[in-house]
């Protein structure tokens, strides 16, 4: 199934030119012991699989339907565990500055006044909550769950190409594709040094209950979803029983003085903590959005006054807008006085003049995005760009400079995915999870995407995109003694 399979011109997660890599060497044995017809039966068994679980996502405005199933490639991506220490080492490094940042914008703002990054950039950000200066926060944590985007460039070096700190998705796939390689591929997980990941939900939850309000030593949790037609319900529902916890819609929740408390069979019950799904427009039709039917009125007052504790916290969404994010390696350097362990790939901000002046003089070269969009959207591919489409976006770009930065377009590392009877590369990039509740956790693993169609860089499910299972090893190519079943 590799015979035809192309190395040159990029990185490759599993192959150098001559050689596999030692860490791929057990997975690429077990894959040529089947021919193609028994890949395709596994890899077939791993689609209904999910589409009985009905592991989906949805997509906004498809005329063919609103949920999808969700594309999973068998053959896992796998982590050496000196590269996953970098990695993680990185991860804990970067949410520990940002969420000094973010402490910092809402109380002293000594980062601005200090000149390293400017007032105007903060201010100007859509996500940035001026109502939110000076009220504390469970703990000064802002950032409880993150998932931070990383790629590797055609030297196999990793770049962190943006962070998702308010609502992250995906750990629900993760989880989900571990199971999936479990029941295709057993004897080869258990005989292989995989780190597991089945401990995320338990992990979440203790992460929750860290910010309960004090006092409390039997917090009530739930997950606040906008409902079944959002894009991750599938996930709220999933990490919801994880953690064994309710789910619950804003019109399950009332505020009576200053308290939040859920509507039971049984009559009302006191709500500690809240994972909210909802974006912070939509939680509060007294403080945000009043046409909000998403929220709970009174909430932000609850929140204010330490009687429920949110989790992402309120403005976190100023550190995902994607020009700050280019300044996040000067907040490392600010608040921990170290440089970056993981750089973040080269941007060019639109809000610059002659940063912008670069950008549109390039646009066929480029990678240019909307500083506030997800999932693909509101994005050019310059080299794969019609002349009529560069017009467009140079348009949309003097007209709002702010809104758009751009990057260079990085030859991202391949791995192999099965098409019809063989193996062929495909980009990848990797999602892992940072927890943050009374230390940083970072799971060993994380969601795999991959750019499913040919010649696109674009990993995003609503894309074409699909995923990967991710195995960190232990130490070596053996298990250590005290975890005979780690995976």
């Amino acid at each position: 199934m590799f015979n035809n399979y192309e190395t040159s011109s990029f990185f490759d997660e599993v192959f150098t030119d001559s050689s596999v890599r030692p860490h791929y060497r057990a997975v690429l044995e077990a894959m040529n012991s089947l021919n193609p017809q028994d890949y395709a039966v596994r890899q077939r068994s791993a689609d209904n699989a999910f589409l009985r679980q009905g592991v989906t996502f949805n997509v906004y405005g498809d005329e063919q339907g609103t949920e999808r199933i969700f594309p999973f490639d068998l053959m896992p991506r796998i982590v050496p565990r000196k590269e996953w220490q970098r990695i993680e080492a990185g991860l804990v490094q970067r949410i520990t500055a940002l969420n000094l940042f973010l402490n910092d914008v809402y109380h002293g703002q000594k980062i601005i006044s200090d000149g390293v990054v400017p007032a105007e950039l903060i201010e100007s950000a859509s996500h940035y909550r001026p109502e939110f200066r000076g009220v504390k926060v469970p703990h000064n944590i802002y950032v409880h769950i993150c998932g931070s985007d990383l790629v590797r460039d055609g030297s196999g070096e990793y770049y962190v190409l943006e962070d998702n700190g308010r609502c992250p998705s995906g750990a629900s796939y993760m989880l989900e594709n571990r199971n999936a390689m479990k029941r295709a591929f057993p004897g080869l997980l258990q005989s292989l040094p995989v780190r597991p990941v089945d401990s995320y939900g338990a992990l979440l939850r203790e992460t929750l209950t860290h910010l309960a309000p004090p006092g409390v030593l039997d917090p009530v949790v739930v997950v606040l979803t906008p409902g079944v037609y959002n894009s991750a319900y599938f996930e709220h529902c999933y990490l919801a029983k994880q953690m064994g916890v309710p789910i619950v819609e804003g019109r399950d929740l009332i505020v009576r003085q200053d308290r939040v408390f859920m509507r039971t069979t049984h009559g009302m019950q006191q709500v500690h903590v809240i994972y909210r799904r909802i974006d912070d427009d939509f939680l509060d039709p007294l403080v945000f959005r009043k046409d909000s039917l998403l929220g709970v009125p009174g909430l932000v007052k609850s929140y204010y006054s330490g009687h429920v504790a949110l989790a992402n916290s309120i403005g976190t969404g100023v550190a995902d807008d994607k020009a700050v994010y280019a300044c996040v390696p000067k907040m490392i350097k600010y608040y921990l006085d170290q440089d970056p362990i993981l750089p973040n790939v080269p941007t060019y901000l639109g809000i610059d003049p002659k940063e912008c002046g670069y950008i549109l003089d390039n646009l066929e070269n480029l990678v240019v995005k909307a500083v506030n969009e997800s999932g693909g959207y509101g994005m050019l591919m310059g080299p794969q760009s019609t002349a009529e489409e560069r017009e467009a976006f140079a348009g949309c770009i003097r007209a709002n400079p702010r809104n758009y930065i751009a990057q260079p377009v990085l030859a991202l590392s391949r791995h192999p995915v099965f098409v019809g009877d063989h193996f062929e590369g495909r980009p990848i990039d990797l999602r892992p999870y940072v927890l943050y509740g009374d230390r940083i956790r970072v799971v060993p693993g994380g969601l795999t995407r991959v750019a499913l169609r040919k010649g696109s860089l674009v990993v995003n499910s609503s894309q074409g995109g699909g995923s990967k299972d991710t195995w960190v090893l232990w130490d070596g190519l053996a298990k250590p003694a005290e975890t005979p079943k780690a995976a």
